[in-house]
């Protein structure tokens, strides 16, 4: 997937970069498993639990479980592993902390429910998969 830009640096915080580089690689994981409505928000002005959320949409709890799984595996490979996971035994609402970047994998009934974007709109939305 192209056209997202990594570019811009915050000064003072040398991760960041590196952090938005590994968000955006989780939207294409999350993209090429036919995830609906990603988005990836930078969080890191308006607090300190991370720096970038992404959220997303699997259609039914079984997609919502294979994205995660997905994105678990890709990462791997890179020698890349959560520090937390919840969620993937009902997998209604899954998040995967990697420190810097908290993944949120919903079903539709419960994005529309929890509305992380709307809770979390004081953050700057870098990129939206539809």
């Amino acid at each position: 997937m192209s056209g997202l830009d990594i570019e811009g640096v915050v000064q003072g915080h040398p991760g960041l970069l590196e952090a938005r580089r590994l968000a955006q690689r989780i939207v294409e994981i999350l993209a090429d498993g036919k995830a609906q409505d990603t988005v990836l928000i930078d969080v890191s002005a308006v607090t300190v639990i991370a720096d970038f959320f992404v959220i997303t949409t699997g259609t039914t709890d079984r997609q919502v479980r294979a994205l995660a799984n997905r994105v678990l595996e890709e990462l791997k490979t890179s020698g890349v592993e959560p520090r937390r996971m919840e969620g993937l035994t009902d997998a209604r609402w899954v998040v995967l902390d990697f420190g810097d970047i908290f993944v949120h994998i919903f079903t539709p009934m419960d994005r529309h429910f929890y509305n992380l974007e709307e809770l979390w709109s004081r953050g700057v939305t870098i990129a939206r998969v539809l």
